[in-house]
């Protein structure tokens, strides 16, 4: 009996299967990936048993199985909490002005510096563009701190535009700190998340430029009609994967820039998690708001999923 169409057995009992005998054909790959399933496994698989301690009270001392199960209470504390408004509402503006300025940028700045003729030249601001992404988040708050300071450059050109000369921080008033946060994003991520970008524009073949040349069609033209409609099932894909986090918000730079004068703009699910769990010791309860906003990020990606499949028949699975 012959299975030659699956690729799984040659002839019944007499072939390995396919995965066996990739394995002692290619022993060294599945070794280097080895490390890196067992990094998965320890850090992202195991640790979610410790979920259960949204569904109870966390004692130290009796451990996970042991403490006191209570349910969903700590899930309806958070709907009834006073700051649950607050902190998804904060937490979806600033991934929705994300969406808005933040993702689009790198689109352009790609399909920009695609259009020169100099090679060198787009090394050039290719690299430059990347740097502010290597930079650590510390010196990152440290720089715009220092720009939106009293005398800072930032705070100077606000106060021309709006003709306030009072002395003032910008991250103490609230509402500068979200048009500061994404800008800082739009400077950090435009040239690194471009990359991506650049590698799809690479893989149009030249010849649609080309035949595109001899029918008239000009720069903008050829832009319009090959480059964005061939970079498009990248865009709906990392634009996807954006909208899966649309309720995740990057902990880091938000925690260095806040104090407690603007946390009506700028408290958000990770910052008040942080507060919950490491500051008040409410463990159990912080869990359960971590839990909540990965089902709704979970949710969400299902569903724009769905959609982009019948829609653009792209789709991430």
């Amino acid at each position: 009996m012959y299975f030659a169409d699956t690729g799984v057995f040659k002839c019944l009992g007499r072939e390995q299967p396919m995965l066996i005998k990739d394995f002692k054909r290619y022993k060294l790959l599945y070794v280097m990936i080895l490390p890196v399933l067992v990094y998965f496994a320890v850090f992202a698989y195991v640790p979610m048993y410790g979920l259960l301690m949204a569904f109870e009270n966390f004692n130290v001392t009796k451990g996970i199985w042991g403490s006191d199960w209570v349910g969903f209470e700590h899930f309806a504390d958070f709907f009834a909490s006073p700051y649950f408004t607050r902190v998804i509402r904060n937490t979806l503006l600033l991934n929705l002005y994300g969406l808005i300025f933040v993702f689009p940028l790198p689109i352009f700045f790609a399909l920009l510096i695609n259009e020169f003729r100099s090679a060198i030249l787009k090394r050039v601001i290719q690299t430059v563009s990347y740097l502010p992404y290597f930079i650590s988040i510390v010196v990152i708050a440290g720089i715009i701190r220092d720009f939106t300071s009293q005398t800072g450059l930032l705070t100077y050109l606000v106060q021309h535009i709006t003709g306030n000369y009072e002395n003032m921080n910008l991250l103490t008033k609230e509402a500068f700190f979200r048009p500061v946060y994404v800008a800082s994003e739009m400077w950090q991520y435009t040239g690194f998340s471009a990359i991506i970008y650049f590698s799809a524009l690479s893989s149009i073949n030249p010849d649609l430029y080309e035949a595109s040349t001899i029918d008239g069609a000009n720069r903008w033209k050829q832009m319009v009609h090959i480059s964005i409609p061939g970079i498009a099932p990248t865009m709906i894909i990392l634009f996807i994967l954006q909208l899966g986090s649309i309720m995740s918000v990057g902990f880091d730079k938000v925690f260095l820039l806040q104090n407690p004068a603007i946390y009506s703009t700028s408290d958000v699910i990770a910052t008040y998690i942080y507060r919950q769990g490491l500051q008040f010791g409410e463990l159990s309860y912080s869990t359960a708001v971590g839990f909540f906003n990965t089902v709704i990020n979970f949710i969400v990606l299902i569903i724009a999923n769905q959609i982009s499949r019948k829609v653009s028949e792209t789709s991430l699975f």
